[in-house]
């Protein structure tokens, strides 16, 4: 199952979040299907972050479906507006571990951390922001927001890794999961999924480019 997850939803439940999540979404509509089953997340996405995700129906989709992930096979492409003006493209290979004195925060860390590998490429400039669009080999947690505060270009909006002073009314990061290519675990036939962008990030770049008094590209 393929599935379009919208912003401000956790995909587990939690402590706070018991009900509001993609999980109980899932559930609920495999009821009125007359199905049921354990959720199986093959790859997740943060609480903010909108876009697709792939979800196992059985023991056996998600084994393989693990395995692909685990040799970087399924294809995921994500856009993101990030604070400030990048390199036209560029790659960051820097491992990622949990902070230390936060539950959720991450860190680059070359000593301990789990190896983590992003590419990006410059799409469009505007107003001092930039709309990349991002390939990730690896997915550690956190991973692109991370990587992109690590160059001094944080994800617009994101409260954990970004400035003080960040945009408060895009209620998280300006991060999408775009597209997704993997194996049909059952067929073998090659799948890939592309899920629109949502309003709001729609907007926020409309309001950026009406900002913005250069053209398209700079």
């Amino acid at each position: 199952l393929v599935v379009n997850k919208p912003a401000d939803m956790p995909v587990h439940p939690s402590l706070g979040n018991y009900t509001n999540t993609l999980a109980n979404g899932v559930a609920a509509y495999l009821e009125t299907k007359g199905e049921s089953c354990p959720f199986r997340c093959i790859n997740r996405l943060d609480r903010d972050t909108s876009g697709a995700l792939i979800l196992a129906k059985n023991a056996l989709s998600a084994a393989i479906l693990s395995v692909q992930m685990r040799n970087r096979q399924i294809s995921r492409t994500y856009l993101a507006v990030v604070e400030g003006i990048p390199r036209q493209s560029g790659t960051i290979s820097a491992p990622i571990s949990r902070a230390a004195d936060s539950v959720i925060e991450r860190r680059i860390d070359f000593e301990n951390g789990e190896s983590a590998i992003t590419h990006y490429q410059l799409l469009e400039v505007k107003n001092n922001h930039s709309l990349l669009e991002i390939h990730l080999e690896t997915g550690r947690t956190h991973q692109i927001r991370v990587h992109m505060a690590s160059t001094g270009h944080p994800l617009a909006g994101d409260a954990v890794y970004g400035p003080k002073n960040c945009i408060k009314s895009l209620n998280g990061q300006c991060l999408h999961a775009k597209e997704l290519g993997f194996v049909h675990p059952a067929t073998g036939e090659w799948m890939q999924f592309d899920s629109s962008l949502p309003d709001w990030f729609q907007d926020y770049l409309s309001r950026l480019r009406k900002e913005s008094r250069h053209g398209a590209f700079e």
